[in-house]
C-alpha cells in the first residue's frame, strides 16, 4: 500500500484530520478485512468481548457504562449512529434484547455490518441525515464519531429529531483539554458537549471525564507501536496513527456524555 493511501486510512481514534470522507473510511474498513492482528490487539488491550468488531476505542469498561446509560429494554429501538462495522450496537442488542438500527456513511462498513449480523438493519446515512423517521428510536449511541460532523449542532439536533420523548442519547468522544489549543484537531476543538447538548434541546445532560479509559487507550497505542507487522496494511496504518495520537495525547480529555429528549 502506498503512503498516500496509508495517510488516508489512519482513522481508528477519530483524531486524525486526514480522514473525513466516506471514501477514506471505505478504504480503512476494506483494509481491516485482511488483518486479524489489528482487531485482536484492540480487543485484548481494551478488554472487549471476543468477536466484537471494534469501530473505535470504546473499551470493555466503557461499554459496561454505556449499556445502562442508554436505558434500553427488550424490544426497544437503538440507533447506533456512525456504527462502522456494527460491533458495539450488536453487543448492546445481545445484552439488552433491543432492536438495532445502524447508520454509517461508509457503504463498505455497512456491508460488513450486515454480514456480521446476518442481514441486520444497517443503512447508509450520515450524522446529520440518518434517513429515519422522527420519533422512531428509543436511544441513540454515537461512539467516538461526533467530531466528524461539520456542524455538531446539526448532528445533535438530528439525534433529538429521531428520538422518542424521553429517549436517551449517549456520546463517547474526545474534547480538547484546553479549548484554544491548536495542537488539537479543529473538529475536536469544536466539541463542547456540556454547552452544545442543552443548546440542541436536550435535558438531563451530564458530561464526565473518563481518564481510566484513556490509560487503556495509551497502552494500546504503545503496544501497537511495538508490534512487528511490516506487511500488514491495517497494522501499519494503526502504527502511523499511534505516533500522531501519542504526540498530542495529553492535550485531549476522554468524555462520556448522556442526555435525554424532553417529554
Amino acid at each position: 500500500m502506498d503512503r498516500a493511501k496509508l495517510a488516508n486510512t489512519n482513522a481508528f481514534s477519530g483524531n486524525v484530520s486526514a480522514v473525513t470522507s466516506a471514501e477514506d473510511f471505505d478504504r480503512w474498513y476494506a483494509d481491516r478485512v485482511g488483518s486479524t492482528l489489528a482487531d485482536d490487539l484492540v480487543r485484548r488491550t481494551l478488554g472487549l468481548p471476543a468477536g466484537l468488531e471494534p469501530t473505535s476505542l470504546l473499551g470493555g469498561q466503557g461499554l459496561d457504562e454505556v449499556v445502562p446509560a442508554l436505558r434500553l429494554a427488550e424490544g426497544r429501538v437503538l440507533l447506533d449512529l456512525a456504527c462502522g462495522r456494527g460491533g458495539y450496537g450488536l453487543e448492546i442488542a445481545r445484552r439488552t434484547g433491543c432492536r438495532l438500527v445502524g447508520v454509517d456513511f461508509s457503504a463498505v462498513a455497512v456491508r460488513q455490518a450486515r454480514q456480521a449480523s446476518d442481514g441486520g438493519d444497517f443503512r447508509v446515512g450520515t450524522l446529520t441525515a440518518t434517513g429515519l423517521r422522527a420519533g422512531s428510536v428509543d436511544a441513540v449511541l454515537i461512539v467516538d464519531s461526533v467530531q466528524f460532523a461539520e456542524s455538531k449542532q446539526d448532528a445533535l439536533r438530528e439525534c433529538l429529531r429521531v428520538l422518542r420523548p424521553g429517549g436517551r442519547l449517549v456520546v463517547t468522544c474526545w474534547q480538547a483539554a484546553e479549548p484554544g489549543d491548536e495542537r488539537v484537531w479543529r473538529r475536536i476543538r469544536e466539541l463542547d458537549l456540556a454547552r452544545q447538548l442543552p443548546e440542541a434541546g436536550f435535558t438531563d445532560t451530564e458530561v464526565v471525564d473518563r481518564p481510566q479509559w484513556r490509560e487503556r487507550e495509551k497502552r494500546m497505542w504503545e503496544e501497537a507501536l511495538a508490534t512487528d507487522a511490516p506487511g500488514d496494511p491495517a497494522m501499519v496504518s494503526m502504527q502511523e496513527e499511534a505516533q500522531r495520537v501519542l504526540a498530542t495525547f495529553d492535550q485531549k480529555r476522554r468524555v462520556l456524555a448522556t442526555a435525554t429528549r424532553p417529554r
